[in-house]
Formats: structure tokens, C-alpha cells, sequence
């Protein structure tokens, strides 16, 4: 009995919409009962790097497909290329479908799963006249084949018997030949529009161990040939792909048809399943780059510190910079599915993340670049302890006291001493709320040797415990503080989208913000000096930040700036 497919630890309700064009197809084939009702799909990544927000899209796409209509989802690895795929990289994926809150129960298959079925199929179609070995180079087959502006020509080996044809590919199996000596290539039509259909290359020669089937195998088939046929194997009825195969979707057809023309009797039997191809727009997003050859150079070069670095787009960083499952799937709903690869602004993500963290995440204070604050009134050794909510929405989660003394910490970016108009934080003569404590108002500066301020006089308003006055006055400004004698140092890592432009180019690695870190010593109230890593936070006024799971150590957490309060890019491009 086939498995469900399962979502732990589900998204916000769903809005309510109509079915997108995908699923439209769906619901037609069900009303028609073209699958008798079932619906099964893949997501069928190459094991060949760390998975990123593009896949996670397809991920939610695929698996939410499978949930909806109460059908299936299968996990599959396109494993046809050992050159580049490794263990390290099948379990890094598995591990990222699981954290998104997916499950595909039994249904954990390989293209190396057929891989004998697969060469079987093959020589079947050697017998049925539409396949032949070519001994031309990869170079050469490439230049016959033309574009979508020149004319494919004929091989000539495109005639060879199919005896020769099958007798030269048992010997590419039995390792006779060399790497790229000959290719087992389709006999379609080279006069064809479409490139794809241009008697497209099936099966190469390649002597490399293969991470799973080890040193058995020497040609290995390519993915256009065996993805359909695994769809098929695998009764898969909607085979759901990006955009950019549109074009080869007459490949796909064409290949499972010729499969059906297998005689009884025949060394293997044609596959039953007749899944449909339909392809989406894939995920742009700017201010980064989803080309797996460009991640890849991001890493090997060293310009992040692996895939799994807060400032990638990988799933695998995003999850360690703070991201939650749900503000990823949240996100993947919100963009929806489309025909076409428009370009989604970053801050859709961003606003996906702290949409979900603003209801979930405790709040804390933090004070990133410390100015020092001395109250001239309050007596030395004194110390009240004053409550702060611990959620402003979720009562349940009750307060905690916070320390409070003569001497403070604010943040330098809430003082000016000469304001601009509309700065309502503190500035000489001033008065500011101090987030759940008290009114103070600024006496003194005192500065360094190079003008630099480096410490604040101020008076408190006794009178003023809980952020309200007694005479009733009201002050516009509220900022954010901690007690200095009680404060604890926390390393906080400033996250920023990894490069400068909304869209990067060939020129990428020049593209790069030299901004995407800053690491500080904050200085924090002292309940976030013991959290565990994996805890999140909001540090008020501050931003979300997340105790990396990777760097932390019991009683010192290292701390992630996940996303800002408020989206600064926004405001910069308006000032542009």
C-alpha cells in the first residue's frame, strides 16, 4: 500500500483562492479520470550540491500537490553523473525536504534504482531501428545537431545495422571503449525544429565510481532520457518542471511512446505509466544568485564560508541564519505558481520570515553599539528590576525582570546632539521613554579626545516606573537599553543580502556587498547570554536574531541577525 505524503507543523491557513494553472490540470484530469483520480509527483534533484530557495519552491510545490489532493509524493534522486554527486550532498537534501516539513514514506528512489532497466530499454529501442551508437565527438555531434537558427545533419554513423549498433553498445557496457569514443544517440528526426529532437545523445561512456553503484557501471544515461522513463517506472501522473524544459517536453513524449512499441516477449516490458509533463515559471530573486556553477564558485573561492553560510540562499543557510519551515512555505504559497520567471524582490522573503517570527519569537533587549548612560539622580548600588512582557500578543508567556541601575547602555544610533527635525530619541535637554522603565532626559555630554561621544549625563523621573508619568505628560521617543553593571557581551553576527545589486550578472563576484557581515559585541540583558542554540528572539527595536545552531556553546550563543524590524532596502531604493 502506497504511502500519503505528510506536512509537519503546517503553514498559517491557506488564503482563499482559486486553484492555479497547475492545478487546474489536475482537477480536469480527476473530473475526467484520466489517473483514475490519483495524483503522484516527484521532486527529483541531482545530488550534485546543497539545495536552494529555487528548490524550495518546487519542494513545496510538488509535495503540497501530493497533500492537496490526497495523493503522493516521491522522493527521487537524478543520479546519472557520478563525476559530481556525492553521499554528502544526497543526505544534505534529504535533510532539507525533512526540515521543510515533507515526507515521502517509502517512496525514497534513485535513477541508479534502473539503472539496468534503463540499458534494457535501450537496447530495445536499438532493435526497433530508433537508436544507434555515434563515434562522433561530443564537439562534433554538437555541430551537427545546428540550433534553433541552423539545420541539424545527418551522423554518419546514423545508418549502421542494428546488429552493429547492438553489438557496439554491449561492448561500451563491457568497458572496451574509451571515454567519449562513442555516444548511444536517439534516431528521431534531424531536420526537426525543435534542437531536443535532433537525434539527442542517450547514453556517454564515463569510467567514474559511482557513488551508490560503485565501479559496475561505465556509461551512464542522460537525464533526458531517464527522467521520463523514471516517471513512468514509478506511475508518476504529473511530472512538474521548470520552465526552461518546455522545450524538451516533445522529448519526454516522444521517448515513453516509443517505449510502448516494446514487443511481448521482449527482454523488458514497457513501463505502464503515462505521466504528463508540465512545466512553471521558476523562482527569480534578486540580490542573489541561484546558478548551482555560481554557488558553487561562491564556495570553492572562499568568498562565503560554505553552503551552508547565513548570507546563501541555500536551504541549508537560510535554516541556520534563523529561517523558519513555516516562513519558507509561507513564502512559496504567497508567490504562487505561474507560467512565467518573473523576478520576486527579496523583500517578499524577508517580509515571509518576520511576518512568522513577530508572532512566535520572545522578545529581549540587546543594545548592538553601546553608548553609556549615567543618571545623575539615581542613587550608586541601587537596583529596581522592572517587567517586560515577554510577548506583547501572547499574555501566556507572562514577564520576566529586568535589572536597571544608575548606569546604562543605549544604543549611539538614538542620540544626536544636534537632531535633525523629526528625531524624536534623546538628544541635550531631551526626553525619552525607556522601553518598560522609566523617562530620562540628557544633562551632559562627555567626549573623547577626537569628539566622539562617548558618554551620556542624564536625570531620571523616578515617578515615571512602567514607561508612564504620573502628571500624565506624553514623550515621543522610546529606546531601547540595558542595565550596564548587569549586562552580559554577546557576539551578534549582522547579516545583509550577500551582494549590492538586484541582479547579479556574469560579473557576480564584483557584485558582492562588502556589507553582508559585520560581527559585534552587543551588549545584552542577561537571559540571552544561557539560550540554547536553535532559540529565537526579538531583540526590541533591534530585529530577529537566531542562536546559530552550528557556533554556539552552552552559556555563549552566538547570535544571527535573521531580518530587521523594517525592510531598509525598500527605503534606500526610494531614495535612489
Amino acid at each position: 500500500m502506497s504511502s500519503t505524503v505528510k506536512a509537519s507543523a503546517p503553514a498559517a491557513e491557506p488564503r482563499e483562492q482559486g486553484p492555479n494553472f497547475i492545478e487546474a490540470i489536475i482537477e480536469e484530469d480527476n473530473r475526467t479520470g484520466v489517473y483514475g483520480g490519483q495524483v503522484v509527483t516527484r521532486f527529483p534533484p541531482e545530488p550534485n550540491g546543497y539545495l536552494h530557495i529555487g528548490h524550495a519552491k518546487s519542494i513545496c510545490l510538488n509535495f503540497g500537490l501530493g497533500l492537496k489532493y490526497g495523493g503522493r509524493t516521491h522522493m527521487r534522486f537524478d543520479d546519472t553523473n557520478p563525476l559530481t554527486e556525492e553521499p554528502e550532498f544526497v543526505e544534505s537534501i534529504l535533510g532539507d525536504v525533512r526540515w521543510l516539513g515533507f515526507d515521502w514514506g517509502t517512496h525514497l528512489h534513485y535513477a541508479s534504482d534502473y539503472f539496468e532497466q534503463l540499458y534494457r530499454f535501450a537496447e530495445e529501442l536499438i532493435k526497433l531501428g530508433r537508436a544507434y551508437v555515434c563515434s562522433l565527438t561530443a564537439e562534433q555531434i554538437s555541430e551537427y545537431r545546428g540550433d534553433f537558427f541552423k539545420p541539424g545533419r545527418d551522423s554518419p554513423f546514423r545508418q549502421r545495422s542494428v546488429d552493429e549498433n547492438l553489438a557496439l553498445f554491449r561492448d561500451m557496457r563491457a568497458g572496451i571503449f574509451q571515454d567519449g569514443q562513442h555516444t548511444l544517440r536517439l534516431k528521431i528526426d534531424m531536420s526537426a525544429g525543435n534542437p531536443n529532437l535532433r537525434d539527442p545523445p542517450i547514453y556517454r561512456i564515463r569510467r567514474a565510481r559511482h557513488h551508490r553503484t560503485g565501479d559496475a557501471w561505465c556509461i551512464y544515461p542522460l537525464y533526458d532520457y531517464t527522467h521520463c522513463i523514471s516517471d513512468a517506472i514509478e506511475g508518476i501522473t504529473h511530472s512538474i518542471c521548470t520552465l526552461e524544459f518546455e522545450a524538451h517536453r516533445a522529448l519526454y513524449d516522444w521517448v515513453l511512446a516509443e517505449l510502448k512499441n516494446i514487443p511481448p516477449g521482449a527482454s523488458v516490458a514497457p513501463p505502464r505509466g503515462s505521466p504528463k509533463q508540465i512545466e512553471f515559471g521558476r523562482l527569480n530573486l534578486t540580490y542573489t544568485v541561484m546558478s548551482k556553477r555560481k554557488l558553487l564558485r561562491l564556495v570553492n573561492e572562499g568568498h562565503v564560508e560554505g553552503w551552508d553560510d547565513p548570507r546563501m540562499l541555500t536551504i541549508a543557510g537560510l535554516r541556520r541564519r534563523g529561517f523558519t519551515p513555516a516562513s519558507v512555505r509561507n513564502f512559496a504559497a504567497l508567490i504562487g505558481v505561474t507560467k512565467n520567471d518573473a523576478p520576486i524582490d527579496m523583500s517578499v522573503l524577508e517580509n515571509a520570515v518576520r511576518e512568522d517570527l513577530n508572532a512566535s519569537a520572545p522578545r529581549a533587549l540587546a543594545v548592538l553599539r553601546p553608548l553609556k548612560v549615567v543618571l545623575e539622580n539615581w542613587p550608586a548600588g541601587d537596583v529596581d528590576h522592572v517587567d517586560l512582557v515577554n510577548h506583547p500578543l501572547k499574555p501566556e508567556l507572562g514577564t520576566r525582570k529586568v535589572p536597571f541601575g544608575r548606569e546604562l547602555y543605549i544604543d549611539a544610533e538614538d542620540f544626536e546632539e544636534q537632531p535633525p527635525k523629526g528625531f524624536f530619541r534623546l538628544a541635550p535637554g531631551k526626553e525619552v521613554r525607556l522601553r518598560g522603565a522609566y523617562f530620562i532626559t540628557c544633562t551632559a555630554v562627555k567626549k573623547d579626545a577626537g569628539g566622539k561621544v562617548v558618554e551620556l549625563t542624564c536625570t531620571v523621573d523616578r515617578d515615571s516606573r512602567g514607561g508612564e508619568a504620573k502628571d500624565g505628560r506624553k514623550v515621543k521617543g522610546t529606546i531601547h537599553w540595558v542595565s550596564a553593571a548587569h549586562a552580559v557581551d554577546v557576539r551578534a553576527r549582522l547579516y545583509d543580502r550577500l551582494f549590492s545589486v538586484e541582479n547579479p550578472d556574469d560579473t557576480f563576484l564584483e557584485q558582492l556587498n562588502p556589507h553582508s557581515l559585520d560581527v559585534v559585541v552587543a551588549k545584552a540583558e542577561p537571559s540571552l547570554a544561557q539560550a540554547a542554540p536553535g532559540t529565537h528572539v526579538q531583540l526590541e527595536r533591534v530585529g530577529y536574531f537566531f542562536a546559530d545552531p552550528k557556533d554556539s556553546k552552552p552559556g555563549a550563543p552566538v547570535w544571527n541577525r535573521v531580518v530587521g524590524l523594517k525592510d531598509s532596502w525598500s527605503k534606500e531604493k526610494k531614495k535612489g
